[in-house]
């Protein structure tokens, strides 16, 4: 029986965390995640869970602190954004390529400068190739239900690889929402307990955690990590799965929303789906065959999927709310396009930025975007790439 409640976007996850009870949790405040350290570190102060809370004295140290739980056999987890991500940059790859099945609740904040604290992509995308599993919530049922899921993933016996549980600053993080919870128990069978089968305190089994290696080592060790985050995708599949028949809601790699016969669609990642649904929906009313892929699962990233996706409709919009400073647009523009090429999939591709540092983004934008997607295929007028969205002249 789900219990109906009324929770904001960082309320849903540390709810998630005191119902997991996790081992470890180091954490430093940063805007706009500091609250689900705050409410973690409240629910043990109460005594409703054991989690060991660090204090510590930077983000780096935070990351630093949990890589140390999670090698000596702890489940660990930290929560951040923005600023705070590209202090841990150092020790985000140090977690991956150790394969420590770290969690982190990534509360996603533009990065300076100029200085602004709130919602883009910019630092879970600066973030992608450090080899982190990334997974993006529309709103705060997902963010909650993700980050149940995070655990089972991370730590399959297949993949062994930090997991980022992204969610949008201030837009789900601070906004209250109707949602269904799980009861306890049933979370806490659905995630188990972590029983590593190396780890530092191991009577008996001494083992060696970050090595130095020689160059004869090293290619074999990132092989196997990039064919672990392959694994990922099929675990994920299969923990959704697992998930869906407990609580009734189903999640997939992306979402596919009216696309079965749309001739546009629009790609799109995070809070601003649920905007893009709504012009659907009422563009579907004037008789426009248009739909929105909402992409959930950003690492391992799924390119001959969405490439199966959109291979039928006529021009896709690729909404990026990050900048890659690139001069050819952001990153979600680089991979699908480089995903549809290589799986021979030769629709219209437009690139648009959108959203940056908690620009607003409006059904009526994409709306927009929609209209010049089909007049590019109706009459053949090119369309700019790589076009910012709400610019002002």
């Amino acid at each position: 029986m789900s219990i109906r409640e009324r929770m904001s976007g960082n309320e849903a996850v540390a709810y998630a965390i005191r119902q997991i009870n996790p081992d470890v949790m180091p954490a430093f405040p940063i805007t706009p995640s500091t609250e689900i350290p705050q409410m973690v570190s409240t629910y043990i102060a109460n005594g409703e869970i054991d989690t060991e809370f660090i204090p510590v004295e930077s983000e780096h140290s935070s990351m630093s602190a949990a890589i140390g739980a999670e090698a000596a056999g702890a489940r660990s987890l930290t929560a951040t954004s923005s600023a705070g991500l590209a202090l841990m940059w150092e020790e985000l790859l140090l977690a991956a390529s150790n394969r420590l099945p770290v969690a982190l609740a990534l509360v996603n904040r533009t990065l300076s400068g100029p200085i602004n604290i709130n919602c883009d992509h910019t630092d879970g995308m600066g973030a992608r190739d450090t080899g982190w599993i990334q997974i993006y919530a529309e709103n705060n049922q997902e963010a909650y239900d993700n980050f149940i899921q995070a655990y089972p993933i991370a730590e399959n016996e297949n993949v062994h690889l930090p997991i980022m549980i992204c969610q949008d600053g201030f837009i789900t993080s601070h906004a209250v929402e109707n949602i269904e919870l799980l009861e306890d128990d049933k979370v806490k069978a659905f995630v188990g307990t972590y029983q590593p089968e190396e780890f530092l305190l191991n009577p008996g089994k001494p083992i060696a955690v970050g090595p130095y290696a020689i160059s004869n080592y090293v290619m074999e060790a990132r092989k196997n990590q990039e064919i672990a985050l392959e694994n990922a995708k099929q675990v994920i599949l299969d923990v959704a799965k697992r998930f869906a028949q407990m609580s009734g809601r189903s999640y997939g790699l992306f979402e596919e929303y009216r696309t079965e016969d749309a001739d546009y669609i629009m790609l799109i990642i995070g809070s601003a789906a649920g905007t893009a649904k709504q012009a659907v929906d009422e563009l579907r009313e004037e008789g426009k065959k248009v739909g929105v892929l909402k992409l959930r699962v950003f690492r391992p990233f799924p390119a001959k999927e969405i490439a199966e996706a959109l291979k039928n409709c006529k021009a896709v919009a690729i909404m990026d709310r990050c900048e890659s400073y690139n001069g050819n647009g952001g990153p979600l523009g680089s991979e699908v396009t480089a995903g549809l090429y290589r799986n021979k999939v030769l629709i219209e591709a437009v690139n648009y930025i959108y959203g940056l540092a908690g620009r607003d983004f409006t059904v009526e934008d994409a709306k927009v975007v929609f209209a010049k997607l089909e007049n590019a295929i109706t009459t053949g007028t090119p369309v700019e790439q790589y076009q910012y969205i709400g610019l002002r002249k």
